[in-house]
This record gives structure tokens, sequence and C-alpha cells, in this order.
């Protein structure tokens, strides 16, 4: 046996195996010089695993891909029959023409070692012939460096396991994490009905930490902990809420509980998420824009995410439910109400505001999705309270803050219920380019006061393209284009919105490595407030995202 074959590389288990019966059987008098060092093996280890493991064989019949007519079934044979060391894979298959490493062959060697010396220790020493321990010997001498590195890569993972065991945050919990810092500015000539607008630049930060808990490995206890200072560009900085942004908050960094659901599977096609606080239909169910939904990642602005409608109800806590069928088909239900810890003061589960939704999803192909959504909404309008400027903020927000003052309270402050309907769709050209949008109406019905019984109609549209991966992996160019929720009728001789504002926005997130985006991004809103007589507001932002 030349010492050129004993020095490859790589070989197969099929001459494993017909190497170690030709050794037990003496045929070993030119065994090899071993390498000098492992560091002389210049070729990375190649190891192919099985996720269960190897299994012990009894019989070399149990190898389905091992025939009689194979030149080393002999030696298989009675390696696994008079030994007992070779193993095969739990799916009853020995892989014998693999590519097998140096390190592969001294484990094999290292198990056979290990069989003969129970064999020994059991008193059946007469099975293995002095010729055997001869040549498994020399071999042990051959590979001694790499059984002394396998040896040594097990102590060290075992010392590292129990280290990590020993310092874990916990066994059944995962923290992840992000912040964003954004640097902000909004430009123009003066806001709507001639206010001043807030121009000064402002660097700003949202952190969330996710405390993802399992107990069967399917189901999942999210408890996210939040803080905040993120401006609100609305209406009392550029004076209307077409400028928001997707991220914002306003407050001082309190660090507070703004999320808490279980969600758990129901039979194999059946999600159900159980929200306790800080409920959105938009996070618990698909809004058919899965490259601009996220704040930290997507759209720059609020209403440049997904459809407006999508944000009845939010808040609060509630239940949905998601199933599919096949696919090609999904339906999810789900209810939410605001403050249902406080009945006594009207917000209960039932009578506070609430939102009930339905929706349809379809995927006729793997490149396009539909989606057809239905909620229905009730807010009741307790009246209004002063902000921490002193000012009167009305309660009453049929749009969540993303259009037109009229849009938000057709009847003025007082409780109003709604129909919302909507129809999402996108649509991928190849893997690169992705073409969505979608339409909203809304019917909203007075429910006290004056204009008690009468109606309105609210539209809002948007249409997308996002271009992937374009000048680096994990890259988005994209570009928005909408109407903001614009109040097109009303009833009792109100007014409703004369013209019709036009919301463009493009970004361009640029991923400087796998836990960190830069995304530069420009929102333009056109006769803002549905007013042709107002000036175009900009508003610029510079948004990082960290990921951990």
């Amino acid at each position: 046996m030349s010492k050129i074959f004993w020095n490859s590389l790589l070989i197969t288990p099929a001459v494993l195996g017909a190497t170690l019966v030709a050794s037990l059987s003496a045929i070993a008098s030119e065994a090899p010089t071993a390498p000098t060092s492992v560091s002389s093996l210049d070729q990375p280890i190649a190891v192919e695993t099985s996720d269960n493991g190897l299994a012990q064989v009894t019989s070399v019949s149990q190898l389905s891909d091992v025939q009689p007519t194979d030149w080393a079934f002999q030696a298989l044979q009675s390696l696994v029959e008079r030994y007992g060391c070779i193993a095969g894979y739990p799916d009853g298959t020995y892989r014998g023409n693999r590519a097998l490493t140096r390190y592969e062959f001294a484990a094999g060697v290292n198990s056979c070692l290990d069989r003969i010396n129970e064999l020994i220790a059991a008193g059946t020493a007469d099975l293995v012939s002095k010729e055997d321990l001869a040549t498994l010997q020399r071999l042990q001498e051959e590979f001694s460096a790499e059984l002394a590195t396998l040896r040594g890569r097990v102590d060290a993972l075992e010392a590292r396991t129990a280290e990590l065991e020993a310092n874990q945050f916990s066994t059944t919990t995962k923290l992840t994490g992000e912040a964003i810092f954004a640097v902000t500015n909004a430009f123009g000539d003066q806001g709507p009905g001639g206010a001043e607008l807030d121009d000064e630049t402002a660097l700003s930060d949202r952190v969330r930490l996710n405390l993802d808990t399992s107990f069967t490995g399917k189901d999942r206890l999210r408890t996210r902990l939040q803080a905040v200072n993120v401006p609100e560009y609305g209406t009392d900085r550029t004076g209307t809420n077409m400028t928001r942004l997707g991220f914002d908050g306003e407050g001082e960094n309190d660090v507070n509980i703004q999320k808490l659901f279980y969600r758990f599977p129901l039979g194999d096609n059946t999600n159900v998420i159980l929200d306790a606080t800080g409920a959105e239909f938009y996070e618990n169910i698909d809004t058919i824009n899965p490259l601009f939904t996220s704040s930290g990642s997507g759209s720059i602005s609020r209403f440049g995410r997904f459809n407006p409608i999508y944000r009845q109800g939010s808040g609060g806590a509630g239940l949905t439910v998601n199933t599919g069928f096949g696919k090609a088909v999904s339906v999810s239900l789900g209810y939410l109400a605001d403050n249902p810890q406080t009945p006594s003061e009207k917000a209960g589960l039932f009578d506070g505001p609430n939102a009930a939704l339905a929706q349809v999803a379809f995927r006729p192909f793997e490149a396009l999705s539909l989606g057809f959504t239905y909620v229905r909404a009730y807010d009741p309008g307790f009246g209004v309270e002063l902000d921490e400027n002193g000012e009167l903020v009305p309660l009453v927000n049929v749009t969540s803050s993303t259009g037109s003052r009229l849009a938000r309270r057709p009847f003025g402050n007082v409780a109003t219920a709604t129909d919302n309907f909507g129809v999402e769709a996108n649509f991928r050209l190849g893997s690169k380019i992705s073409l969505g949008g979608w339409v909203g109406y809304t019917e909203a019905h007075a429910q006290a006061g004056a204009l008690e019984g009468s109606d309105a109609e609210i539209w809002n549209w948007a249409a997308n393209v996002g271009f992937t991966d374009l000048g680096k992996e994990g890259s988005l160019l994209g570009v928005i284009v909408g109407m903001p929720p614009k109040l097109t009728d009303v009833d009792g001789n109100r007014a409703d919105d004369a013209d019709t504002s036009l919301h463009l926005e493009a970004l361009y997130r640029y991923p400087v490595n796998d836990n960190i985006d830069i995304t530069p991004g420009l929102l333009v809103i056109f006769n803002p407030e549905h007013n042709d007589a107002n000036d175009t507001i900009y508003v610029g932002t510079l948004r990082t995202t960290f990921k951990f």
C-alpha cells in the first residue's frame, strides 16, 4: 500500500471500510509517515453531518445503498458483523462514495479501537488476532495527530458548552433588539393655514428590546420594552399629519412595556395571537406590502408603510387568528380593543374603541399576492384632552393620523363608526423588482350629536416600486406615490376636502453589514391637507438602524 494513497487528503467511506478490513488482516506493512503537525493539512475539513447523527447497524443489509456487487461489500460486512464499528445514517444509507477527510478516517479507526477494547474487557480477546492488534497499533500511531486534535476539539466544545450554560440568560428566552438613530428636518415656506413651519433639525432615537420566550418550541411569548423620543412631524410641527414618520413617538426615552403578546399554533395550519397590550393588526397579519411595512427598515413615512385601515384598533388588546388553506389562500380574523382594563370609563373590551378585521389573502402563483380586507371600527369620541403644550387634542381619529384633519374627524369630535374596505397587491418581477400598492375606502357613520345618522366617504391609495440588492446585497431602493386619506363626501352641510394632496417618497436602504442599515429618505407632500393653496412640505431624514 503506497504512501501516496495514505497521505491523500480525501478518501471515501467505502475506502475506509476496505482499508480497515485490510489492516485488520495484517496488510499494513507499508504504514505511512504521519504529518508532523495538524497544520500541515492545508485542506479545509469537509464533514457531512446528519441532523440526527449516525446510527449503529448490526447487519450490512440495513444499509440500503450498499449492494453485494459493490467492491467494498465484503469489507463492510466484516466490519459490521465482526467488530460492529461501522455506523449508517438515520435514513438507512451509508453514502460510501462521499468524500472523507483524514479526521473522519481517524474517527473510524478510533471507533474500531474502542470496539476491540470492549471485546478484550468482555473476555472475548480470542476474537481479536495479534495481527489485528499490531495493525491497529500502527494505525493509531499513524493518525495520532488527528486523534489528538479530535479529542482537543471535543474538550474545547465541552468547556464552551459548560461556560454558556453557566452564563446563559435563560434556557427558554431569547433577547433581540433594534435601535434607531435619526437626523430629521422639515422644509418649506410655511405650513397649512399660514402656520410657521418648525424646521429645526432633530437628532432622535427609538430603542426596542424583545424578550421572546418559547415553552413548546413552536409558541412565542413576547415582551417588548421601548424607549423613544422621535418627534412627531404632524400638526404641531408642520401643520399636517401627512408628514409623520413611520417610526416616530413623542417621549423622553422613558422605558415602558410597548407590547405583550402570546402566539401559539392551533393544529397544523392555524396560529393564534393573544395580545395583552400594544396590539396592531399590521403586525399580526400579512399587509401584502413586505418591502415597506417595517418601521425600522421599510418606508420612512407613516402613510407609506401600508394601507391605513390596518391601523384601526391600534394599541390595545385582543385576539387574532390566521389560518392557511394550502399555499394559495389564507384567512385572518381579529378583534382589538383599546384600554380594556378600564370598563368603568366606558373603555372596556366592547364598549370602548374597538375594531374587528377579516381578510382573505390569495397567492395564485409565487410572484403575485392579493389581499381583500374589511375592518369594522368604533371610536366613541370622549371629547378632547390637553397635551403637554396645553393644546386641545381630539380623541376621534378615524384615519389614524395619516390623512387630513377633515378625514380624521368628518363629523367633529363625536362618536364615529367606520366600515373600512381595502384591496392590496404585490407583484414581483424576477427576484429584484417588486411592484405593489393598495386602495382604501372608508364609510364613516356619526353615532351621536346633531349629525347622528350622517355618513361620510374617505378614500386613500398608494403605489410603490422596490429594487432590492441594488449596489449591495440586502439593499432597497424604494419609491412610493399615493394620496393620503381624503374626505370626499359628507352629509350635513359639512365641508369636505376640496383638492388632492400627493404623497411622494424616495428612500435607499444601504446595509453596512448584517446588523447595521443606513437609510436616507425624502418625503414630499404636495398640496398638504388636500388644499392646493398650501405650500409643498419636504421632510428629509437619515435613519440608521442597529439590529442585534
